[in-house]
């Protein structure tokens, strides 16, 4: 199997991952928005799931910039142009992983993703979290899309 039918492949598994993560989140911030008794702990499941959700997207742009890109990116914003890369052509290499939309949209997650590292979860807003979650339905189905073709193209290549 060549390291493009492996890239499709494990692109392909983590989509499946990543739909169920998306369903999470959808059904925990459901509870946070029902006052739930136990709303707080909904509030974290959400917040962790999101945090999984960029992970997860970030491990593939990871071994698509190692594989396919070159290399990865050093430094102090190593994330963040890790994201930009993969709105690029990698010349003779690679197409453009996602478009610049999906990127913008996706560090905010990324950003999120900081936040959740860094504070304790007893610090988050419900109010600040609704943006994020209801933006990730018709997020991911343009990004699932995206990611999609970029396996597709991972499978013709020689």
């Amino acid at each position: 199997m060549t390291v493009a039918e492996q890239l499709a492949l494990r692109l392909r598994r983590e989509l499946a991952d990543l739909d169920r993560t998306v369903i999470q989140v959808g059904r925990a911030w459901a509870r946070v928005k029902a006052a739930d008794p136990d709303r707080d702990l909904y509030l974290d499941s959400v917040a962790l799931n999101l945090h999984g959700f960029y992970s997860g997207l970030e491990r593939l742009f990871e071994l698509i910039a190692r594989h396919l890109g070159g290399n990865l990116p050093s430094g102090s914003s190593w994330h963040e142009e890790l994201l930009a890369s993969m709105t690029r052509d990698v010349e003779d290499r690679r197409p453009a992983v996602i478009s610049e939309a999906s990127a913008s949209r996706l560090d905010e997650y990324r950003r999120f993703r900081h936040l959740v590292r860094n504070v304790y979860a007893t610090n988050l807003l419900p109010e600040r979290v609704a943006s994020l979650v209801e933006g990730l339905p018709a997020a991911w189905v343009e990004l699932r899309a995206e990611l999609s073709g970029f396996a597709d193209f991972l499978d013709a290549t020689p």
